[in-house]
């Protein structure tokens, strides 16, 4: 190597030092940045010549550094297992917070509960058997069974309510889904290019990755990694972004609580209308949507349903003041009996049936109080479809339970997601110790390359200027 030659290589020195300082210091200024990944600078020894050829040897000491790539530290199986973990935790997310407000619908335990009002409704019909020349207590338990259908319908239109609005959040999430996979195809343009023309694509990179991460949350995405760092994005096993491509998702189904059962919601593509299987929020909401929130729903139109017909039954055998049997307590306000159409069909007190047996002569009643008493310990029934408060009971413990699993399961899944993560970090997280140390190891460097440069200066001055000439 010539004097001139260590001349370039002290040059390369000061460039990659520098170079590097500079990407640490990029590493520092985005420690907060959310979806950033660190970067590092490759550095690599140039040797020189191998290959022989005519009035041309080479010491092989070598040319210098070369530091003209920059890699972004990242681990594509970490990641991999992050889509997977977060999509499954944000799926348990939304049947946890379902699970929660369908609890707050029943309002159980407490003053205003169904359970609550169903035994101040038995307390009413003690009250008749008790007293029953008393028109008041007869129009007292006509007032608790009204309030009883008012809690009943209340409970009803929540869980319809909660219904409507994780449709219409379904709706947002696709559409949200859309927009970001537009983003990502427009980001695989960028980066291809990039690549091709030997320009540094990390921070695009970086952000089609939060991309990516956000439709794992919200479907349970997940990558297929291609050439010139573009990846396509899956969802079920269908590809939603394709290279520069992207394609889109639509919401299909009912948009009403009533029609589950014979058009479900679902998620399709745009093009087509296939169904496709999601994963993460979506997969969440259709649980709700699909599962979890209607059977609640009919469980309380079988509660209704239970309601009257034991009511009804043992209504109509008794008799009222005015020696007529008991016609039904309870109805509908159209079509059949449903917890929303349930109604309270008498609203004269005199026509409760309190009595057992009929009056002593036409359009006399009986004060007997047998039937009132009779209807009373129906709450102690504990079979059988009528069993009502048996059964509800039943249900809200159910609800108690699935709550709770669900409540379980989604601190197991933080648990995992947050070690995933943990793991995700430590490899593409920046940390300020190695990066101050980095700091300091390329500062020293370059100034040692500084320092080499002002010998070979030094050197070259004593050759040119301290060299006497010699005479011709």
């Amino acid at each position: 190597m010539s004097t001139f030659g260590s001349l370039n290589a002290a040059t390369t020195a000061l460039w990659a030092q520098r170079r590097a300082l500079d990407v640490t210091g990029q590493n520092i200024s985005n420690v907060n940045t959310e979806g950033y990944s660190r970067q590092r600078v490759d550095l690599q020894a140039m040797g020189g010549s191998v290959v022989p050829a005519f009035f041309s040897t080479s010491s092989g000491i070598g040319n210098g550094v070369s530091a003209d790539d920059v890699t972004r530290i990242r681990d594509a199986f970490l990641e991999g297992r992050g889509h997977t973990e977060h999509a499954n935790s944000a799926r348990l997310t939304v049947e946890n917070d379902t699970y929660t407000l369908v609890e707050q619908a029943f309002r159980e335990p407490g003053d205003t509960g169904i359970q609550n009002l169903l035994s101040d409704m038995w307390s009413g019909w003690e009250d008749v058997a008790n007293q029953p020349q008393d028109q008041a207590a007869r129009g007292q338990v006509l007032k608790r069974l009204e309030t009883l259908v008012g809690g009943i319908h209340f409970s009803q239109a929540s869980l319809g309510a909660q219904w409507t609005q994780s449709r219409e959040s379904l709706d947002v999430l696709v559409s949200d889904v859309n927009a970001a996979a537009t983003n990502i195809a427009d980001l695989n343009k960028a980066i291809l290019r990039a690549n091709q023309s030997g320009t540094p694509a990390n921070d695009l990179s970086d952000q089609r990755d939060l991309l990516v991460m956000k439709l794992a949350d919200q479907v349970g995405a997940t990558v297929r990694h291609g050439d010139n760092g573009v990846v396509d994005v899956l969802v079920g096993g269908m590809t939603l972004v394709a290279g520069s491509t992207a394609g889109s998702l639509a919401t299909a189904g009912t948009t009403s609580v009533d029609g589950v059962t014979a058009d479900p919601p679902r998620i399709v593509t745009g093009t087509g209308g296939y169904a496709v299987r999601v994963g993460g929020t979506a997969e969440g909401q259709l649980n709700s949507l699909n599962t979890i929130i209607p059977s609640y729903r009919d469980a309380m139109d079988a509660t209704a349903v239970s309601l009257a017909t034991a009511l009804n039954a043992a209504h109509g055998n008794g008799y009222d003041l005015n020696g007529v049997s008991g016609g039904p307590l309870l109805g509908s306000a159209s079509g059949p009996i449903t917890a929303a159409s349930l109604t309270v069909l008498i609203t004269d007190p005199k026509k409760i049936a309190a009595s057992s047996v009929a009056g002593p002569s036409a359009g006399v009643g009986s004060l007997d109080h047998g039937n009132a008493d009779a209807i009373a310990q129906l709450r102690q029934q504990t079979t059988g479809p009528t069993a009502t408060d048996a059964n509800y009971r039943k249900m809200i413990t159910e609800l108690g339970v699935q709550s709770a699993v669900a409540g379980r399961n989604l601190d197991i899944q933080s648990v995992i997601s947050t070690q995933v993560d943990s793991a995700r970090e430590s490899v593409a997280g920046v940390n300020m110790d190695e990066e101050m140390t980095n700091m300091l190891s390329y500062q020293h460097a370059y100034s040692a390359a500084g320092r080499l440069v002002t010998a070979i200066d030094e050197m070259l001055d004593k050759l040119i200027n301290g060299t006497g000439r010699v005479g011709l």
